[in-house]
């Protein structure tokens, strides 16, 4: 399968320990700083996801302002959780970009969630790449290219899998078509959750 110019799969990367780690991480980011159900921009429809973040700055968004960063938490008006190493030190690894990322959106998917085609292009510095980190049930990523008529392709992504959009390819389209349940027994009560490190200022 050739995937878009800039699009990378790392397949595997994570093995079960560092997963558990990730989610251990991630356990005490939503401790801090919970779940919300972000609204669709205009229709106030609620996502089918549940989110929040970390890092310096947050991405949101709502019926009254749509998408945007922001440095604070839109229910709890706190400020979101540090970055955590091992986070940082991933996007390092990966991303071959030298400013390190502001944000961390962490986005969980219930079996029965999924993702439309979109873009990410709220961010200020679009050099910088986005990395997406898979852990708990499967999932079937679609992506295509920089127009939304562009033909598209999907696989799978299995929990410690990350993908990589940078390039020509950091302004594909790209979505989440279905969650495979009981893929994986990462999560104890099932569900997808998919971590996306972003780069926002120049």
């Amino acid at each position: 399968m050739q995937l878009p110019n800039g699009v990378r799969h790392r397949l595997d990367y994570l093995n079960r320990s560092r997963q558990e780690a990730l989610v251990d991480i991630v356990r005490a980011i939503v401790a801090e700083a919970p779940l919300f159900v972000p609204a669709m921009p205009g229709t106030g429809k609620p996502m089918s996801v549940r989110m929040t973040n970390c890092g310096s700055l947050g991405w949101v968004t709502d019926q009254e302002r749509g998408y945007r960063y922001q440095p604070a938490h839109p229910l709890t008006g706190n400020p979101w959780p540090a970055l955590p190493q091992a986070l940082l030190d991933l996007w390092d690894d990966v991303s071959g970009y030298a400013k390190p990322p502001e944000a961390c959106l962490v986005n969980f998917y219930s079996d029965e969630a999924k993702m439309g085609l979109h873009q990410d292009k709220d961010e200020q510095d679009l050099e910088a790449p986005v990395v997406s980190i898979s852990l708990g049930n499967a999932c079937l990523f679609r992506v295509g290219g920089p127009v939304r008529t562009d033909k598209t392709m999907s696989f799978k992504l299995s929990s410690g899998d990350v993908v990589v959009l940078g390039g020509r390819g950091r302004l594909c389209f790209h979505g989440v078509d279905r969650i495979y349940p009981s893929t994986s027994t990462l999560l104890k009560n099932g569900g997808r959750i998919n971590l996306t490190l972003r780069r926002v200022s120049l």
